[in-house]
C-alpha cells in the first residue's frame, strides 16, 4: 500500500514538483519516504590533464566534491519540507559518473513500493533527465512521474487507466491499486480497442469485484496521436492521475522507449504511474 516510498531529488533541475507530491503522499498514507540525490561527475576535466597521476587525482577529487555539493544542496531543500511535515524519512546522496547513476538508483529503487521522479525536460540538458527511463525499465516496480509544470500535492480523486489488454497495462493497474481503491472516480481509457479476452468491459467488471466503480471511455486515434488523445480525455474529465504500462521499443532494446511512452515522457500534463 505504498508504505515505503523513494523519491529522486534532481540536483540539476527544479525540485519543488517532486518534493510537494512525495511529502504530501507520505503524509496521506502514513508512509516512510526516502530521498536520494545524485551529483554527476564530469570526466572532461581529467581528460585535459596531459600527464601526472597526482594532478589527475586532484582534479577528479575536486570534481567529485563539487558533484557531492550539488547533491547535498538538493537534499537540503527536501529536508526542510520533510521536517515541516513531520514525516518519517531518510536521505542519501552520492556522486558518480552519469553512466553509473542510472544503474545505482535503479538497484536502490527495487527495495521500494514506488519511486517518484520528475518528468524529463528536453529543453534543458541534464543527466537528471535520464533517471526516469532507467528506473522505469530496471527497478522492477511502479514509477510515479510528476510533470515539471506540476504544482502542489497529487490529486488522485479521478484516476484514468490507459488500457490495451497487454501484460504491461495489467501490471500497471495492479501496481496502482492503492490509488484506485481511494479514488472517487475511475475511468478506463480504451484506445483503438479490438475484440479480445482482456477487454475494457471485462476490466471494469473485475474492478467492480474489488469495490471499485469504473466506467469505460473509448477513443479512436491514429497511432501517432494516441498519447495526445489520452491526455485530452484526462484534461476534459479533470483526471489527476493516469496509469499506464511503460513500453520499450523491443524486447532486445527495452531502454528505447516505445511511441506512446516516449510521447508521454515528452509532453505529459498530468502525473502518470507507469510500470514495466
Amino acid at each position: 500500500m505504498f508504505r515505503n516510498i523513494l523519491v529522486h531529488i534532481p540536483s540539476e533541475r527544479q525540485v519543488r514538483p517532486v518534493i510537494d507530491v512525495a511529502v504530501a503522499l507520505t503524509v496521506a498514507r502514513r508512509s516512510h519516504l526516502d530521498a536520494v540525490a545524485i551529483g554527476y561527475e564530469s570526466m572532461s576535466a581529467a581528460g585535459m590533464i596531459v600527464e601526472g597521476g597526482a594532478a589527475v587525482g586532484a582534479v577528479m577529487g575536486a570534481e567529485q566534491e563539487r558533484a557531492r555539493e550539488r547533491a547535498n544542496a538538493a537534499i537540503a531543500m527536501f529536508e526542510i519540507e520533510a521536517k515541516l511535515a513531520k514525516i518519517a524519512y531518510g536521505t542519501r546522496t552520492f556522486a558518480t559518473i552519469p553512466a553509473e547513476a542510472g544503474r545505482t538508483i535503479s538497484a536502490l529503487a527495487r527495495l521500494y513500493d514506488m519511486t517518484i521522479v520528475l518528468q524529463p525536460e528536453s529543453s534543458k540538458a541534464s543527466y537528471d533527465n535520464e533517471i526516469p527511463q532507467q528506473i522505469l525499465f530496471n527497478s522492477g516496480g511502479p514509477m510515479l512521474m510528476v510533470p515539471y509544470i506540476h504544482k502542489g500535492p497529487l490529486d488522485a480523486n479521478h484516476v484514468g487507466i490507459a488500457w490495451d489488454g497487454s501484460r504491461l497495462a495489467a501490471r500497471a493497474w495492479r501496481d496502482a491499486m492503492p490509488f484506485l481503491m481511494g479514488a472517487k472516480a475511475v475511468t478506463v481509457i480504451a484506445a483503438n480497442e479490438e475484440a479480445g479476452e482482456a477487454s475494457s468491459d471485462q476490466l471494469v467488471a473485475h474492478l467492480g469485484r474489488r469495490g471499485i466503480a469504473a466506467r469505460v471511455q473509448r477513443l479512436t486515434a491514429d497511432r501517432s496521436a494516441v498519447q495526445g488523445a489520452i491526455l485530452s480525455v484526462a484534461a476534459e474529465s479533470n483526471m489527476g492521475l493516469l496509469v499506464m504500462g511503460g513500453y520499450g521499443h523491443s524486447r532486445l532494446q527495452e531502454r528505447i522507449l516505445g511511441g506512446v511512452t516516449r510521447s508521454m515522457f515528452d509532453s505529459m500534463t498530468v502525473p502518470v504511474l507507469m510500470s514495466h
